[in-house]
């Protein structure tokens, strides 16, 4: 077992000497290795948004995260384990051993683990959520060989020069430019879910504009009751209008919405928040991967994804998403003064909100406060 962290800097204990380094460097740990990417034997590949965590499989009982994911068999594997050895083997990818402290006694150390370890798997191997793992697992293991798609594809991937600062502009691989090609194909429709949306000025235009020339653009994000960083909020919230004045759809999703898999433990008070990275253009192709619409995935972070160019499963993906706006997200309107509208269908009946729905007044209060944060950190 082997582990190594992309572009490391120091945590320690704040001090006077600590905050002038960190300042200094500042400009190289703002930049974050957001890429992922699963991979078995070089024979199946899981590529998406998803981190490991348990309120990313729906384990968590306070919170629950969705995200879409593709599986993915054939020679795309072979790429995503190349992309895989480009990280891994740049010189900002140090070995985790360089960075951990020598133990006093790694063999006690060891034993502890080991036991913590065993305890956890027992108790976890009767719980309703790994029954219903393993009935996922052997049914999709037992499936036919038909029940992939077989499609053309484009894997995208940064560079992981982006991560160092004085090579990030003129690094030779960008994620952005197959991803604008892609979106600039609408001709009918074209549907954006990003968990964290922060257009600039230049994007707003570019909506505008395709909604202009008969595209219909639908934008899914988060609520700010269901967004987990408040700060994001802030950069999204002042586009509202302006998107919505260019006829352009938005619809915020809901901190109760479904999560599947969170009914098998016990997360009725857990906050839903959208974490799919996902746009599908007409019924002609699909992205699902890492990269949120905002400028750190643009700029700043590392991202992957792949563009599937099916337009059987667009169309899929794209019906599933609309089935469930109505239910399961606010979508949001201008009234005849001009003033923002959520409204929302629960049990066959519509509600419209005069406010940020599902919120708190502090809530609203630092979303508010965060429009200050430039969005360029966003």
């Amino acid at each position: 077992f082997e582990l190594r962290i992309f572009n490391p800097f120091q945590r320690s204990l704040i001090t006077e000497r600590s905050l002038v380094g960190t300042a200094r460097d500042f400009h190289r740990i703002n930049r974050r290795m957001h890429n992922k990417m699963f991979t078995v034997d070089n024979q199946m590949a899981v590529i998406g948004g998803r981190n490991m965590a348990d309120e990313y499989f729906g384990v968590n009982k306070t919170a629950k995260f969705h995200d879409d994911d593709v599986v993915a068999v054939g020679p795309v594997v072979q790429d995503v384990s190349a992309a895989f050895d480009r990280y891994w083997n740049h010189e900002t990818a140090l070995p985790a051993l360089a960075f951990v402290k020598k133990l006093d006694d790694p063999m006690t150390t060891r034993d502890v683990i080991r036991d913590k370890l065993a305890k956890d798997i027992a108790e976890a191997k009767d719980s309703k959520y790994s029954e219903a793992i393993r009935a996922k697992t052997n049914e999709k293991l037992i499936c036919e060989a038909d029940s992939y798609r077989w499609a053309p594809y484009q894997l995208v991937v940064d560079s992981p020069n982006k991560g160092v600062p004085t090579r990030a502009e003129r690094r030779s691989v960008k994620i952005t430019t197959p991803l604008i090609a892609s979106l600039h194909k609408a001709k009918e429709r074209l549907i954006l879910i990003s968990p964290y949306f922060v257009p600039t000025e230049k994007d707003v235009e570019e909506f505008s504009s395709m909604k202009k020339n008969g595209v219909e653009v639908i934008i899914v994000t988060n609520s700010l009751a269901a967004n987990n960083m408040f700060m994001v909020h802030g950069g999204y919230a002042p586009v509202r209008k302006p998107l919505l004045k260019a006829g352009v759809k938005i619809y915020e999703v809901r901190a109760d919405s479904d999560v599947p898999g969170s009914e098998y433990v016990d997360a009725t008070k857990a906050v839903t928040t959208l974490h799919t990275k996902e746009f599908m253009v007409d019924s002609k192709e699909a992205f699902i991967g890492s990269f949120n619409f905002d400028p750190r995935s643009a700029k700043l972070n590392t991202e992957c994804g792949v563009i599937i160019r099916d337009s059987e499963l667009t169309e899929q993906l794209s019906q599933q998403l609309l089935d469930k706006l109505p239910t399961q997200t606010f979508e949001l309107f201008l009234n005849e003064q001009g003033r923002l509208r959520w409204r929302t269908t629960d049990n066959n009946e519509q509600s419209v909100f005069k406010r940020e729905p599902q919120t708190s007044f502090m809530q609203r209060v630092l979303g508010n406060l965060a429009r200050i944060v430039p969005k360029s950190q966003l």
